[in-house]
């Protein structure tokens, strides 16, 4: 494992352009493409090739888009509807029986704000995105790096998600924020 994928993985800065990621994205696309063109009854090979965990049960309408797969793992009986976008350069954990609305985006990379430098020669750093069990997403939440999502929380549609939400709770708005207990 070369240095940048290994700074990733840490959540350090890296180069997102270092050719070993760049390879892997590319494996990860071909993999995306095969799934989003494949029959029903043939995309679930194609997901356990590509995921790092699929729970039995769990499925994924296409078209599904992901950087590199093997940092999501998804738990039993989960779902994720039409045009997913997973930006897993840092673990994306999804629990048991959630339901994600359509376009949802679940996004774990940062770039720096502050040092134009750094983002200009392509540094960023990435941070991890849990979702407990039996969450539902409505279509088109977007989430953020490093927010938490506990379990039995409903988000409503359109919310975008930039802190962690507690468990049991109805939140929605952009930013997303708790509007009442479940």
């Amino acid at each position: 494992m070369g240095e940048h994928k290994e700074r990733m993985l840490r959540g350090e800065l890296y180069r997102d352009n270092d050719p070993e990621l760049v390879e892997e994205r590319r494996r990860a696309q071909r993999l995306c493409e095969e799934f989003n063109a494949c029959p029903d009854d043939q995309r679930e090979p194609v997901l356990r090739e590509l995921l790092g965990a699929l729970g039995e049960g769990s499925w994924i309408m296409p078209r599904f888009r992901c950087d590199y797969g093997y940092p999501i793992e998804i738990g039993t009986n989960s779902f994720l509807n039409y045009d997913a976008i997973l930006l897993d350069c840092a673990p994306i954990r999804i629990g048991n029986d959630v339901s994600i609305g359509p376009r949802a985006q679940l996004l774990t990379a940062l770039h720096p704000m502050e040092n134009h430098e750094l983002r200009r020669r392509r540094w960023e750093t990435a941070a991890p995105i849990t979702i407990g069990d039996n969450v539902w997403f409505g279509g088109g939440v977007i989430v953020c790096p490093g927010v938490t999502v506990g379990s039995d929380t409903v988000v409503g549609a359109g919310s975008v998600v930039t802190r962690d939400l507690p468990s049991r709770v109805f939140a929605a708005g952009n930013p997303c924020r708790v509007i009442r207990e479940l």
